[in-house]
């Protein structure tokens, strides 16, 4: 893989996510009765970035968890006999509540599908919204996120690889050449 561009430096990307922190308090009429899913990997630290964000726009505490969908996938069979599931850690009840699922990057939905299943098999949720760093396009489902950090038009010879902190040397956002 080769590097081709890099979209987001670390002010930008932060800077997207406060602007989602804005628009999740803005659409909800507060933060009462909003969580933050996180799908894991990178969803899960965004979740936290977010959460803080709210903490200080709203002065109130936003309950964070995070899910593997990868037991929900419906390519299952394609990636592993046996996939490893790693625990979902929702330390609240989503039933009655507006979950806001928060990705990295949205490419063709399977992933969101497959993270809104795992939301339901722990309750019922008044609404489940979708914030997402970094829309790429080529949506095979029909699914649009609520939130987006960046609209990133791409080739299916790309990917989009978001760096964070907790799982790399340094933080933003790359267009890779595949």
């Amino acid at each position: 893989m080769r590097q081709k561009a890099q979209l987001m430096d670390e002010a930008a990307l932060n800077r997207a996510l406060m602007r989602i922190s804005h628009e999740i308090a803005e659409k909800n009429k507060g933060v009462e009765n909003v969580v933050l899913v996180g799908i894991r990997r990178r969803g899960g630290p965004i979740a936290e970035r977010i959460c803080g964000n709210i903490r200080r726009i709203e002065s109130a505490q936003v309950p964070v968890g995070s899910i593997d969908i990868r037991f929900y996938r419906d390519d299952l069979s394609l990636e592993n006999e046996s996939p490893a599931v790693r625990k979902t850690e929702l330390p609240f009840d989503v039933t009655g509540r507006d979950v806001v699922l928060v990705d990295d990057v949205i490419y063709t939905g399977r992933t969101v599908r497959a993270a809104i299943e795992a939301v339901f098999s722990c309750g019922r949720p008044r609404t489940i919204q979708l914030a997402v760093l970094i829309d790429r396009g080529h949506r095979e489902l029909p699914i649009r996120p609520d939130y987006v950090g960046k609209n990133v038009p791409s080739s299916r010879a790309e990917l989009i690889e978001v760096r964070l902190p907790e799982f790399d040397a340094e933080t933003g956002v790359w267009l890779m050449e595949i």
